[in-house]
């Protein structure tokens, strides 16, 4: 009975289950008789315990029936010599078969209690026990049998018989002298240490044999040469094994690339990536056709397809400009980028004039074209070469579609409708990322990805319409069918997915996970209905049955993109758009394998690469799993999984006033901003502040010297989480938009170590960032989670609404700290007063 287990419980048992659920709940809350395979579950459970245990105590009993019996003979002959068994429910039978009612006996060496009227016999057995203490506590006080006399003694020793004695005596000689003074020499226990998070992840590595964690990298070795080896043989002609060449190389160069750009140009990345996706726009501009309006539907599809490819083309290029700009500093030598035109020119031109001399360069310029993608990324190493790197961005894509335009050869008619689509394109891009906000970034960002998403199944429906009719007779048929299928699929995902995602950002829909019923086995069906698909689709040579399957999936995928981004909360935003991002690469490389396009290959494993890096670094800055994140899942890889540890203690709140007095009295400073500042706006009130104190100080040698003077100088950093804000690196953004000079910005694992010698920490619309319990409790959700250790500084002030809760839904031990102040109230205008206030301290 759930009532039982309640009470067994409360008094700290253990209770034991069986595998079968079921109720033993009768009426009137009275128990029931159980079903058989319930019954034979039990005892052998019981079988196997009363071989551990010392003593059993039954009280089995179902009104108006005899007693079941839970304990057989060989059950109780099978426990040890010495063994005690108490049947409570003698008096209906016993729950114990070798119980005699009424009886106390010894059967093979196990004693059996089996009387019959217990409750009459407490008060006989209570008074004898309490009457037996009295009388050995008056034989302790007074030994002398004849007359009763006994000193206490105001001093005595923890656990001596004076220290018994004292605590009894109320009164002596008329005088009250209760209670007893404290005892001398009280033991101190050692505290129980309970296991530190890192602690458990040690022990858990530990048990990871050499030999297991060498089989896992040969097997994984072995599925990659072997899936390269079932390659070769299925590949229908060279020009596929040359695709998958390219695609091999320009994955391990994307893989090398990204790794080396720095976390705080991680937002323009995702910007200059979603900008080269616009290669899409190759697709459509091969498939495009008729005079200056398409002729047919796939002509149609075509177009679009190079339509909103250069909306992300115009539209990527601007803001990542204009984000790279906001990270230049006033000390920072002058730029010459225009000069890049030349290089730009020299390509596009030269590549102009050998069209004109009758050279076919096409390959070259693709050639030529990827790698000024490659350097795109690889610009982004470093803050020096960042505005570079989306130079050579910019001529790489201009580079590949002027290659296509030369390789088409299009009549002056269609030029002017593939121009007239473009140009409204970038048209609106450029009139978009000019308006944008950047703390609308991340859902700019998801916007132009469901564009990328939605061109790739233009482009696959429109390949496979168009060539249909030489499927008959192309040795390569299977391959394009495959591919335009699996290019549908990618792009349907990433459409639907990436405007579920926008739509969370902006507010249009609740950025809670929507946990639909059963949706892990929907969403296993939606994927297995998108792959049985495919049977009809390649069996069936018909035209109908073709698009008829390229439609379902379609409509497949797009479901399968709503159901699980609408699953994914809004703390796991950064993660989304980092996989969408990779997503739109793959799909890219679809079309690339579908066009026999070397570029668009290159470019989209490129992007496929960066997307999949940024993913797992947002997943290990939060200790989780890529599928528990996709997927909708709770709570981190170390948790534990038992009760969470309970936070006590009382909070210290403060006013403007005190905080003042705390940041002048501070010579080091870190601040710690999370996606409340961003909310809030507070970035702007906040880099005036940062200034100000810095005019105090200028760097860190001069504030080593200033401490021997005694002159006051100020020392400010700031400190970034990885998974702060709603995408890799926007507070990094934020924070060069405010005027925030980006190399006093420094990620998690490099001011880290900086906090036990910090005098103040400011942490600013920041919860799970800084959540202690991540350390400290194996038993939380998200333990194991790197975190800003803010709390082992000697001073922190936390700035938010209120003591709530973050994302992960988990509560803050470090609000409860000694060294902690909260200063409660909206970060705006929290920070707008501290700006006020310290403004008027230095001007006095």
């Amino acid at each position: 009975r759930a009532a039982a287990l309640e009470q067994f419980k409360s008094l700290g048992a253990e209770p034991l289950e069986v595998d079968v659920k079921e109720s033993g709940e009768g009426q009137g809350g009275y128990a029931k008789e159980m079903s058989k395979e319930f019954i034979e579950a039990e005892m052998k459970l019981f079988s196997k315990q009363c071989q551990d245990v010392d003593i059993i105590i039954t009280t089995a009993l179902i009104p108006g029936k005899k007693a079941p019996i839970l304990f057989k003979k060989d059950m109780i002959e099978s426990m040890k010599e010495g063994s005690v068994v108490v049947d409570l429910a003698a008096e209906a039978g016993g729950n114990i078969e070798t119980t005699k009612p009424g009886e106390l006996y010894v059967h093979k060496g196990v004693t059996h209690i089996g009387y019959t009227d217990l409750p009459s016999r407490m008060a006989t057995q209570a008074s004898t026990l309490y009457s037996n203490n009295i009388i050995k506590l008056l034989k302790a006080i007074s030994p002398d049998k004849e007359n009763f006399y006994f000193d206490p003694k105001d001093e005595f020793d923890y656990g001596t018989l004076d220290h018994v004695i004292r605590g009894t005596v109320v009164m002596k000689d008329g005088k009250v002298i209760f209670p007893a003074p404290p005892p001398n020499n009280v033991p101190q226990g050692a505290p129980v240490k309970q296991k530190t998070v890192a602690e458990l992840e040690a022990e858990k590595a530990a048990t990871i044999t050499p030999f297991r964690k060498t089989m896992t990298s040969a097997s994984v070795y072995t599925a990659g040469l072997s899936g390269m080896l079932g390659l070769g043989i299925v590949a229908p002609n060279t020009a596929f094994t040359q695709m998958v060449t390219t695609f091999g190389l320009a994955g391990i160069v994307g893989y090398h690339t990204v790794w080396g750009v720095t976390p705080a140009l991680h937002s323009p990345l995702m910007s200059v990536t979603n900008a080269i996706s616009g290669l899409t726009a190759v697709g459509g501009l091969v498939l495009m056709g008729g005079n200056y309006l398409p002729e047919n539907t796939p002509q149609s599809l075509a177009m679009l397809s190079a339509f909103i490819s250069s909306v992300n083309i115009a539209g990527g290029f601007l803001v990542t400009q204009r984000m790279l700009d906001m990270f230049k500093r006033p000390t920072d030598p002058p730029e010459y980028n225009y000069l890049y035109l030349l290089p730009g020119g020299v390509f596009v031109g030269g590549y102009a004039a050998a069209l004109n001399g009758g050279y076919n360069i096409e390959q070259m310029m693709y050639l030529g074209s990827g790698l000024c993608c490659v350097g795109a990324l690889a610009g982004l190493s470093t803050q020096g070469t960042a505005r570079l790197g989306n130079a050579l961005g910019m001529i790489g894509v201009a580079g590949g579609l002027a290659a296509t335009l030369g390789s088409l050869k299009p009549s002056p008619e269609l030029l002017a409708q593939m121009s007239g689509a473009m140009a409204l394109g970038s048209t609106i891009g450029l009139t978009i990322a000019k308006r944008i906000q950047i703390t609308d970034l991340p859902q700019l960002v998801a916007a132009f990805h469901s564009l990328v998403g939605l061109a790739a199944v233009l482009t696959c429906v429109a390949e496979y319409m168009i060539e249909y009719p030489h499927f008959a007779t192309d040795p390569a048929a299977n391959l394009t069918k495959i591919v335009a299928y699996l290019g549908t699929y990618i792009g349907g995902v990433t459409f639907s997915g990436s405007l579920v995602a926008y739509g969370k950002l902006q507010g249009i829909l609740n950025s809670a996970p929507l946990l639909l019923p059963g949706r892990h086995a929907l969403n296993a069906g939606l994927l297995a209905a998108s792959v049985g698909g495919m049977i009809p689709y390649m069996i069936d040579p018909s035209y109908t049955t073709g698009i008829t399957c390229l439609g379902s999936v379609s409509a497949l995928s797009a479901i399968m993109g709503v159901t699980l981004t609408a699953a994914i909360g809004g703390a796991d935003m950064p993660v989304v758009i980092t996989v969408l991002n990779s997503y739109s690469g793959w799909a890219l490389c679809a079309e690339g394998f579908l066009l026999n396009n070397n570029l668009l290959t290159i470019v989209g494993a490129l992007i496929g690469s960066s997307g999949a890096i940024l993913s797992y670094i947002m997943c290990v800055a939060m200790n989780r799993s890529l599928a528990n994140v996709i997927l909708g899942g709770y709570g981190t890889t170390s948790t534990a999984g038992g009760k969470p540890m309970e936070i006590t203690g009382t909070h210290t709140e403060i006013n403007v006033d005190n905080a003042i007095e705390m940041i002048k009295e501070a010579n080091n400073i870190i601040i710690t901003p999370g996606y409340g500042l961003c909310a809030a706006k507070a970035q702007y009130p906040i880099a005036d502040l940062v200034k100000m104190l810095r005019e105090q100080g200028k760097n860190v040698r001069q504030v080593l010297l200033s401490m021997k003077t005694g002159i006051f100088f100020c020392y400010v950093l700031f400190g970034i989480h990885p998974v702060a804000g709603r995408m890799p690196g926007q507070l990094n953004v934020l924070l060069a938009e405010a005027g925030v000079p980006y190399d006093i910005v420094l990620e998690m694992d490099e001011i880290n170590e900086d906090f036990p010698e910090t005098d103040l920490v400011l942490v600013i619309g920041a919860n799970d960032t800084v959540n202690s319990a991540a350390q400290e409790d194996p038993n939380s959700i998200i333990a194991g989670m790197p975190v800003l250790e803010v709390w082992k500084s000697k001073q922190v002030i936390v700035m938010k609404r209120s003591l709530g809760v973050g994302y992960a839904a988990v509560d803050n031990p470090i609000f409860y700290k000694p060294n902690t102040a909260m200063l409660l109230g909206d970060a705006k205008k929290t920070c707008d007063a501290l700006q006020a206030k310290v403004r008027e301290s230095y001007q006095s």
